[in-house]
């Protein structure tokens, strides 16, 4: 009988199905890719899509799930290799600027699935307020242990930078967008003087 779970204890076809989703929703779109599609290429019956996911809309809030994870291990890893904290700020901003140029060269997938979701009230905007929320406090948190003098307004520079990078980034190419980004980033964080 074939493994039906991950080692890590998983449902195979969910893991196929979120990962469809994820491929498909960030590169053409939540509303442009149909559940039908997802099912099709992920190779599961419409029965196993709808024993994991209720709905479209609980396929997307996982799948903005999925990149919330990547992000927040991203964070840990440069945790992990440092206990400085202005070289974490530091590990943190190259770790950002490479995200974008690497993973998320067509814009941010939260402000993506905001723009298809306008409802304030949804289940996807929840999820997206809920990333954004953990971005900038844990950007205030790094900043406040760095000893920045404005943790709080360095961290909102900081979100609406990396905001800005992703959409230049995928307007006028990584390579034009890198170093404005990664500049701007360490003045707002205190790196530069």
């Amino acid at each position: 009988m074939a493994t039906r779970t991950t080692s890590s204890g998983t449902s195979v076809a969910r893991e196929k199905l979120l990962a469809t989703a994820t491929e498909l929703f960030y590169r053409e779109g939540i509303h442009a890719v149909g559940v039908d599609r997802i099912i099709g290429e992920a190779g599961v019956t419409r029965a196993t899509f709808y024993r994991h996911f209720p709905g479209k809309e609980d396929l997307v809030e996982a799948y903005l799930g999925v990149e919330d994870a990547t992000i927040r291990e991203a964070f840990a890893r440069a945790g992990e290799a440092t206990d400085d904290p202005e070289r974490l700020l530091e590990l943190v901003i190259e770790g950002l600027a490479d995200d974008v140029s690497r993973l998320h060269t067509r814009g941010c997938p939260f402000i993506n699935a905001a723009a298809e979701y306008p409802e304030a009230g949804s289940g996807v905007r929840v999820a997206v307020a809920e990333h954004r929320a953990w971005f900038r406090d844990t950007l205030e948190a790094l900043l406040t242990g760095a000893g920045a003098s404005d943790p709080d307004l360095a961290a909102g520079q900081l979100v609406l930078l990396r905001d800005a990078a992703m959409v230049g980034g995928y307007l006028d190419g990584w390579e034009r967008v890198r170093p404005a980004f990664v500049g701007a980033a360490r003045r707002a964080a205190g790196l530069e003087g």
